[in-house]
């Protein structure tokens, strides 16, 4: 039997991403969401962005995707913006987050059992059913996508709670700390 070393640190790597409060890079995907509101979830920077909420519709879809060709779905795939960033009201409630929150921790779930019945690492190296790569290749890109979306979720979480805590400096062009672009008075290492 082949050993099981590079599965192992493949779901490590996907439990540190997802939700370790000292993974090196910075925020975990649970830190980054942390504080999101409703009311923040459901905005737009800009009319060409996504909205946090988007965000996370679209990082758990790609975790069922993950899921679907581990268990050898050749057929299932996200070929529509709806199956891959929503199809979300303009305004997101209580009960809509919490679910996406709730959805996206279970796909997690979902993830890290399904690799869990793997015993050897021999099926790293296997074609992903209907795709051109191995599931060694798109087991990174899972962790990757949820960096590059965690980042994401950082600036945008920033902004928007700037922005819709309204115009505290608005009688002045600086904040406290004599910088045009505001700021808070809790500063923290990840932001």
């Amino acid at each position: 039997m082949v050993p099981n070393d590079e599965l192992i640190r493949i779901i490590d790597l996907l439990n540190t991403t997802y939700e370790s409060e000292e993974a090196w890079h910075g925020p975990s995907v649970v830190e980054a969401l942390r504080g999101v509101t409703p009311d923040i979830a459901g905005k737009r920077i800009t009319p060409n962005t996504h909205t946090i909420a988007e965000l996370v519709f679209h990082m758990t879809s790609w975790r069922i995707f993950c899921v679907k060709k581990m268990q050898g779905d050749i057929d299932f795939d996200i070929t529509t913006p709806a199956k891959d960033f929503g199809a979300l009201p303009d305004r997101i409630d209580d009960f809509e987050w919490e679910a996406l929150e709730m959805e996206l921790s279970l796909s997690q779930e979902e993830l890290i059992n399904e690799l869990d019945k793997r015993d050897d690492d021999e099926f790293l190296e296997d074609i992903v059913p209907g795709r051109d790569y191995t599931y060694y290749d798109m087991l990174h890109g899972i962790i990757n996508h949820d960096l590059y979306h965690t980042g994401q979720i950082v600036i945008l979480k920033k902004a928007l709670t700037f922005k819709t805590a309204g115009s505290r400096f608005a009688d002045t062009d600086e904040d406290e700390y004599g910088s045009p672009f505001g700021g808070s008075q809790e500063h923290d290492d990840y932001y």
